[in-house]
């Protein structure tokens, strides 16, 4: 891109340097140990780095403009805007010609089941003889059938975002699900994202470190759902208390479906049953019934479906075709992933109150009468602090019996995160405290009997754990198989 048609094309304040503007951009960069000749900088001022410190490495590294907030000391070409983090979104979109404006593109937001739900949509799409490019948590996958593409983040920087919107556009594939989170919306990061569809799981606490307040969680969430235009539509969770204050937020030209199990909506599912084999219901869409019978269990996985079968009744894909795809689907990676049988012992991500209480309630349905509930979890450090007692008290209250340890404690104590969550017990007595992840599976392995059930939360997919300034490797379904199996 030339820079002639950088500078046409944005609200910039002042141009320092830039005499020759037939000079050719040929990428983007915001890290300055990255950053290639001819690239765009972007001195990018985040939370604990200011990207202007950086701009001098930058250009010996061969940048050819730094996009700043503020006129730097330096003999360099330079685009003075009022804010990067803004720009570089709107940059990278027309760095790469607007790709996302030639695709199908549906957004899925919420604080559980964004995984889960996006890989269902894949599915239902292909399912239907249509392509579908995934971007998430676990990675990008141009096909259900291809290998995971590595993610730094839920929702990419906008920079490799826009590059993989080009690179899905020159597969010819027109789909495209993808999770989006709160932060990439705060941040701006899928800003100049052009979204037909936006889904919404539900709103719970989470990443209040960040945010603060659950207002302001919300706001960020609604940003997906503000940006929705004539033509466009949306997929809300109507039994979500929240449902309605996004429901105000949409416009009324948008298409909107809604989907739930206790209130009204467009489709909805009744007679819900829960056994070893998964769950099933019988799914009614504008009156008509169809039976579902699902491998995947749990309450929260009857609201998964449900949000993936309003995106196909939205996206006029055959139910028949639909509903057979999802009954034949054994669920996502780490998501109530049943590791080994007699004692059942399952992995799960639920790193959240509420998702510990929805996947601690789908355990406890298929614990036999004869059988007890155990617990391992703990939480992650340099994260949202109120919800440790939040979590300690509804796994004292929905398991037999709770070991707490610890997950990714990064720059914390362990110890301290595990008081944390201490202080949410009514009795301390009969909790078992082990801060080694390891030795607290180990710990279950000793206690639970064949008809036991044991749930191993806060990781699932994750291979790794953060300890300090260390990574090592630790992946809670490599260790359950290697000490019950």
């Amino acid at each position: 891109m030339k820079l002639r048609n950088l500078v046409d094309n944005i609200n910039y304040i002042e141009l320092v340097n830039l005499d020759d503007l037939s000079d050719e951009a040929t990428g983007i960069s915001y890290n300055s140990k990255k950053t290639e000749p001819g690239d765009i900088f972007f001195c990018l001022t985040g939370e604990h780095v200011d990207g202007h410190e950086y701009a001098e490495e930058a250009v010996a590294n061969g940048a050819c403009v730094c996009v700043v907030e503020r006129r730097l000391n330096l003999d360099a070409p330079q685009i003075v805007v009022s804010d990067t983090t803004e720009m570089i979104a709107e940059v990278a979109s027309l760095f790469y010609s607007n790709p996302s404006s030639k695709l199908n593109l549906i957004g899925v937001t919420g604080t559980n089941g964004k995984t889960t739900v996006t890989h269902l949509i894949q599915k239902i799409f292909e399912a239907n003889n249509q392509q579908c490019a995934l971007i998430g948590t676990l990675g990008n996958k141009f096909s259900s059938s291809d290998s995971y593409h590595d993610a730094k983040h839920t929702t990419p920087q906008a920079p490799e975002l826009q590059e993989l919107f080009y690179d899905i556009n020159e597969k010819c594939i027109k789909n495209v699900v993808m999770e989006v989170s709160s932060h990439a919306l705060a941040q701006h990061r899928v800003d100049f994202c052009d979204f037909n569809g936006a889904v919404f799981t539900n709103l719970t606490q989470d990443h209040l470190d960040f945010h603060i307040t659950m207002n302001n969680y919300f706001k960020a969430k609604a940003i997906l759902f503000e940006r929705l235009v004539a033509g466009d539509f949306a997929v809300i969770n109507a039994d979500d208390s929240y449902a309605g204050r996004f429901l105000e937020v949409i416009s009324p030209s948008v298409n909107v479906i809604t989907y739930g199990i206790n209130m009204p909506a467009d489709v909805s599912a009744k007679d819900v049953r829960f056994s070893h084999e998964g769950a099933s219901f019988v799914c009614v869409i504008k009156g008509k019934e169809y039976p579902v019978k699902l491998k995947m269990n749990g309450m929260f996985s009857v609201y998964n479906v449900l949000a993936a079968i309003s995106t196909a009744v939205v996206q006029n894909l055959d139910l028949e075709v639909t509903i057979k795809t999802l009954e034949n689907l054994g669920g996502v990676a780490g998501r109530f992933e049943v590791i080994i049988n007699k004692p059942t012992v399952i992995v799960d991500y639920a790193h959240t109150p509420d998702g510990l209480e929805n996947v601690l309630k789908a355990a406890r349905d298929i614990t036999p009468s004869d059988g007890k509930l155990i617990c391992i979890f703990g939480c992650g450090g340099d994260r949202d602090t109120t919800k440790r007692p939040k979590m300690g008290r509804i796994a004292e209250e929905l398991a037999d019996k709770v070991i707490v340890t610890s997950d990714n404690p990064r720059s914390e104590n362990p110890q301290q995160i595990i008081t944390d969550i201490l202080a949410g017990f009514r009795s301390v007595n009969e909790v078992i405290v082990e801060p080694d992840r390891e030795l607290a599976i180990k710990e279950a392995k000793k206690i639970a009997g064949p008809h036991d059930v044991v749930l191993v939360a806060g990781k699932g997919h994750e291979d790794y754990q953060i300890l300090a300034d260390e990574i090592i490797h630790f992946d809670d379904r490599e260790k359950v198989r290697e000490i019950f199996g």
